[in-house]
């Protein structure tokens, strides 16, 4: 699994590549050539999206989230494994866990309807977008689950 999760992760990250390379097309087009279009401009915003929601459990699983350290770095790493290893239980499980849970009704009436974008020649597939968030989510659980098992072992010194 965690391997899949890395694999991920730096698949995603190729995303801001292409993202940067459409959006100066998109200038170029509607600036030089006066030529507006709407699906690659909500495919930047769909690639953004992805590597937003996929790349919070690779930023979780390399410990490169953002935390307020007033204290932690003072700590030793056991203390540091307790601190994380409650973080994990008490606050990031149960979030993702009801955004995953709290974000379902809302993707399966996107694929009752195969709800398409608002813009006649947007991307036909928004339904495919919503799903990210309950994946994200599962994704999520899944590598503070791998993350438990390892400060668990660290509290314990072994």
């Amino acid at each position: 699994m965690e391997k899949s999760l890395e694999f991920l992760g730096r698949c995603v990250s190729w995303l801001v590549y292409a993202m940067a390379g459409l959006t100066v097309l998109v200038v170029i087009m509607r600036y030089v050539f006066e030529i507006g279009t709407v699906f690659p401009q909500e495919l930047v915003a769909y690639m953004h999206a992805l590597v937003f929601m996929f790349g919070l459990s690779y930023t979780l699983k390399h410990d490169a989230h953002v935390r307020v350290d007033l204290l932690y770095s003072r700590l030793d790493e056991e203390k540091r494994a307790l601190i994380n290893f409650l973080g994990h239980l008490v606050f990031l499980i149960p979030v993702a866990c009801t955004i995953g849970i709290g974000s379902l009704d809302y993707v399966i009436d996107s694929w009752r309807i195969l709800e398409r974008s608002a813009e006649v020649r947007g991307i036909p597939a928004v339904y495919l977008l919503k799903t990210v968030i309950p994946v994200s989510a599962l994704l999520l659980v899944l590598q503070s689950l791998l993350d438990l098992r390892r400060y668990f072992k660290e509290i314990r010194g072994t």
